[in-house]
């Protein structure tokens, strides 16, 4: 069984806490947080910063001397990190770290979506299966919340593989949570497994990881210091 350490960050913290946070960033992370509303920058900041605390931790260094490298795709892993694992992902004042040892690891959070969006975009972009079951119910929230469930599920698998999202369109997601997924399509690289994972208020949010052994989540929340 894998475990992964599963991280809930939330990012609606008061300025002085971003300003620490902000140090600890890279060059390229402050540029991107550049010109962002002061909102959006300080979320960003306390995201990245968390993602650095807490990494950084594992690998017995200083936060701030995490260094990022990117898949062809820009997926981030942390350089010299043995085994180790990473993905994140953020969403309004939300955000979310997966960990994993040894095996490759997605993970996706994601305000709930409006039903009219969500049906319009699971006929364009899902597999008939999925979209037919966004606009089974009557009542829009819980059209909303199928649709955002299963996007979350279908970004977590395009990190884990780190290929491109389009590259999932003709993956079923769909199931009782933990899914088995026996064929990636177009992602390749063998089998995967998703876990569904809970998250609190308008979210959603879910793991992926590749291989077939069955898939532990360890939920924890990070405490800014």
């Amino acid at each position: 069984m894998t475990g992964v350490e599963f991280w809930l960050i939330d990012a609606d913290r008061p300025a002085a806490v971003a300003d620490g946070l902000w140090r600890l960033l890279d060059a390229e992370e402050r540029a991107r947080a550049t010109g962002a509303s002061p909102e959006l920058r300080r979320c960003f900041t306390v995201v990245h910063g968390a993602v650095r605390q807490l990494v950084g931790a594992r690998l017995g260094r200083p936060p701030g001397e995490v260094v990022w490298r990117r898949g062809p795709n820009g997926k981030p892993e942390a350089e010299d990190a043995g085994g180790l694992r990473v993905s994140w992902s953020a969403s309004g004042t939300f955000g979310v770290l997966a960990l994993a040892e040894g095996r490759a690891v997605g993970v996706d959070v994601e305000r709930l979506h409006g039903a009219g969006t969500a049906e319009r975009m699971a006929a364009r972009w899902f597999p008939f299966e999925e979209a037919r079951s966004v606009a089974e119910p009557a009542a829009p929230a819980e059209r909303a919340a199928r649709f955002t469930a299963l996007w979350c599920r279908r970004e977590a698998l395009v990190k884990a593989y780190g290929g491109r999202l389009t590259q999932s369109f003709g993956v079923s997601v769909a199931g009782p949570s933990p899914v088995p997924v026996a064929d990636p399509g177009a992602l390749g690289g063998g089998p995967a497994r998703l876990c569904d994972v809970p998250v609190p208020g308008p979210f959603r949010a879910a793991v992926a990881t590749l291989g077939e052994s069955p898939l532990h989540v360890n939920s924890h929340v990070w405490q800014c210091n």
